[in-house]
C-alpha cells in the first residue's frame, strides 16, 4: 500500500446501511489500515466494538447531512455518540445561518464542538462545509472561523449535496488554514487518481466509501462518497 490508506475514513452512510455491512467495513479497515470508519451514529457501538483491538478510529455524522439542528441538538448527538466510543465527530455546518449572514451563530457552534474536547482531548472535530453551496468568500470566512475557535479540520462535503470536493476548494481551503488544521476531502473520491489530486491539492484525510478499491486495485464504484 502506497501510505494513503492512513489517511482514509472509510464510509457508509447510506439510509440503507446494515448491521452487516458495518461489520464488514471495520473488517476492511482493519485490513487495509484505515484512519477510521465513518459510520452513521447508531452504529457507533457497534463499529467501537468491532474495533475495539485496532488502531482504526470509529467516526460519525452530526447533525448530517443538512446541519440545521439546534446547536444544542447537535451537541447532545455529539455526546451521546462520545459515550458510545466516537472518536472523530464530522458535523455539519448550518448553511442557513452563513446564508443569512449569522457568523456570530457559526462561530458559537463551533466553539461549542471544540468545548467537547476539554474532556475528551483525543477527539478529533472535522466541520463540513459543504461546498458546493457556498462561494469562495463564505468557504474563506467559514475556514477561518473554524481555525479560530480549534476545530481540527474543514471537510469539504456530506455526499448528499450537488457537487462533492473540488481541486479548487481544496485548495482554497488549505491556503486558508494553513498548515495548523486538516482539510478532508470527501465527495466523488473514487479512485487513487482522485485521492492524488486532492492530497496534492491540500487535503491530509480522504472521505471515501471505496477505500478498498483505491488501495487494491484502482477500482471504482458509483457512490456519494
Amino acid at each position: 500500500m502506497s501510505g494513503i490508506n492512513r489517511i482514509i475514513d472509510h464510509t457508509l452512510l447510506m439510509a440503507t446501511a446494515t448491521s452487516a455491512q458495518v461489520i464488514q467495513l471495520c473488517n476492511e479497515a482493519k485490513e487495509y489500515q484505515f484512519a477510521s470508519v465513518c459510520i452513521p451514529p447508531n452504529y457507533v457501538s457497534l463499529a467501537s466494538s468491532q474495533l475495539a483491538e485496532s488502531d482504526v478510529k470509529v467516526c460519525t455524522v452530526i447533525g448530517f447531512p443538512l446541519g440545521y439542528n439546534n446547536t444544542s441538538v447537535k451537541i447532545f448527538e455529539a455526546k451521546k455518540a462520545i459515550a458510545e466510543g466516537a472518536e472523530e465527530l464530522d458535523y455539519v455546518l448550518n448553511i442557513a445561518q452563513l446564508k443569512n449572514g449569522n457568523f456570530e451563530a457559526i462561530e458559537v457552534e463551533m466553539q461549542e464542538f471544540a468545548e467537547l474536547k476539554k474532556d475528551h482531548p483525543d477527539l478529533i472535530i472535522k466541520v463540513i462545509l459543504e461546498t458546493c453551496y457556498l462561494t469562495k468568500e463564505e468557504i474563506v470566512q467559514v475556514c477561518r472561523l473554524a481555525k479560530q475557535a480549534g476545530i481540527d479540520f474543514v471537510k469539504t462535503s456530506t455526499g448528499f449535496g450537488t457537487g462533492g470536493a473540488t481541486i479548487e476548494d481544496v485548495q482554497l481551503m488549505r491556503q486558508t488554514v494553513g498548515t495548523k488544521i486538516g482539510v478532508k476531502a470527501s465527495g466523488g473520491v473514487r479512485t487513487i487518481k482522485d485521492a492524488e489530486v486532492m492530497i496534492k491539492a491540500g487535503a491530509n484525510r480522504i472521505g471515501t466509501s471505496n477505500g478498498v478499491g483505491i488501495v487494491s486495485g484502482n477500482r471504482s464504484v458509483e457512490s456519494n462518497y
